[in-house]
């Protein structure tokens, strides 16, 4: 489907259409009694309200650059940067479209001004302003992404206290659980409507960054030149499993070398966050012995705190000054402090109980740890996706937020298996927080080794290639 939501007039309807499949599904749950012949059926909703989740969700991802690109706090950073590169006889590589700068003045963003100049000879003053440039828009990119996961994360929290009212009021009887799956499926529903209001559709184009020499060719967008081409929703399937095939080639990943490598980290990242909840969760029923009801509060404090995260972090950098390389490696690190946390359980000190506190001992650690997780959890999936967005080829955002997918649920049987050999190995599910501090940190090296300018020069040149093959 990457192909398909790439091509501008065809986003919105794939986001719309996946979301109406998820939200239908889950609302034909209400006439499907589990005691008629027709139960089995509930079996094919599950898969397609599935699909339609994971479906709507990438189509949704691939938003995230176009919205910060036509945020204003960037809009106006590019037209100062046109303006700074135009008054010292400097210039830019072409954009998809046209701007106005902050007086109105419109400027054609497909003159390449700065194509005379190699990398040695660039002036510094235009690397200083595309720098600027490049941090206000990284920061954009990390607000909105946040902003989106904080949203989503109070939205789950609202639905999940409508869904138990009839799960409480009938006992947890399958018919309660089939009311709680058709709400979720009409609350899906609703707030799709604003999507679909408020979304830009056909006319949005996905703008190319600025990038400073080492590029002599004007670039347009891949979608400005299919729309020059009759389309057609068969070809576009075939090239699309072509496109996918071509993406895994070991020419592909030397040329996209920075993108895959974030993928690598993300391969290990997604599966050691989501471990280390499901662990924890483990944990503290087996080994903390706490009840379902204590449990169930951890899995309300953590989204809760996720929201609050969401929020705080992207004022935290703005003030700061930290790019989203850097938010991103402090998060992975205090992530990684939970397991750790629990390792101390292994002290003398905490297993003879001469300190009745610490090392993952009690119970009322649990929520002290849920809310420090939650609150790191929320805003590092804000940051991960929007890092992913500073060096994904401009106008292929669909396709790449969908690998960026299959590697986060191709990752996540990982974990949780090599926990569980470790439980049963050992007997003591304590030790598996050695294997979660190993994961989480093996994962750091691999994203500071990215090199986020020139990930963005390859993307660009990478979808200049591909503008080329089809023209």
């Amino acid at each position: 489907m990457g192909g398909i939501a790439d091509h501008p007039p065809h986003r919105k309807k794939l986001l719309l259409a996946f979301a109406a499949l998820g939200s239908v599904s889950a609302i034909l749950f209400l006439l499907v009694p589990s005691t008629s012949r027709a139960w089995p059926l509930v079996a094919p909703l599950a898969i397609c309200a599935n699909v339609g989740f994971g479906a709507s969700i990438v189509a949704l991802n691939a938003y995230i650059p176009t919205l910060a690109q036509g945020a204003q706090e960037v809009v106006a950073a590019r037209a100062n940067l046109v303006r700074l590169l135009r008054s010292n006889g400097s210039g830019i590589v072409a954009e998809p479209r046209r701007s106005e700068d902050t007086h109105g003045e419109s400027f054609d963003v497909h003159e390449p001004l700065l194509s005379q100049f190699s990398e040695e000879t660039m002036p510094e003053d235009a690397r200083k302003w595309k720098a600027e440039h490049d941090q206000v828009l990284s920061t954009t990119t990390s607000r909105i992404s946040s902003q989106g996961i904080a949203l989503g994360y109070a939205s789950g929290i609202v639905m999940l206290l409508l869904a138990l009212i009839p799960v409480q009021a009938m006992k947890g009887s399958t018919n309660s659980l089939r009311l709680a799956i058709g709400l979720s499926g009409v609350w899906w529903a609703l707030f799709t409507i604003p999507a679909a209001a408020w979304l830009p559709g056909g006319s949005s184009v996905s703008q190319t960054p600025i990038v400073l020499g080492g590029a002599n060719e004007e670039i347009e967008g891949v979608s400005s030149v299919a729309e020059q081409r009759s389309w057609s929703m068969k070809r576009e399937i075939v090239r699309a499993w072509k496109r996918l095939g071509q993406m895994l080639r070991w020419r592909e990943i030397k040329r996209l070398r920075n993108t895959f490598v974030y993928l690598a980290a993300w391969f290990l990242l997604s599966d050691g966050f989501t471990t280390i909840t499901s662990t924890a969760l483990l944990f503290g029923k087996t080994t903390l012995h706490m009840p379902p009801s204590s449990l169930i509060l951890i899995g309300a404090l953590t989204p809760t705190a996720g929201i609050i995260g969401s929020l705080i972090w992207p004022m935290v950098q703005r003030r700061a000054g930290w790019s989203n390389l850097r938010v991103l490696v402090i998060l992975v690190a205090m992530a990684s402090a939970i397991p750790a946390y629990g390792c101390l359980g292994f002290l003398p000190v905490f297993q003879m109980g001469s300190v009745k506190f610490g090392g993952l001992t009690t119970p009322a650690e649990m929520y002290v740890l849920a809310v420090y997780f939650g609150s790191v959890y929320g805003a590092f999936q804000g940051y991960a996706r929007a890092f992913y967005a500073e060096f994904i080829p401009p106008g292929e955002e669909a396709r790449w937020y969908a690998l960026f997918s299959i590697t986060d649920k191709s990752s996540s049987f990982v974990g949780p298996l090599i926990v569980g050999l470790i439980a049963d190995t050992t007997g003591n599910i304590r030790y598996a927080f050695f294997f979660l501090v190993f994961m989480i940190w093996a994962a750091v090296p691999i994203v500071m080794s990215v090199n986020v300018e020139r990930g963005r020069e390859d993307a660009q040149r990478y979808t200049a290639a591909a503008v080329h093959s089809v023209t």
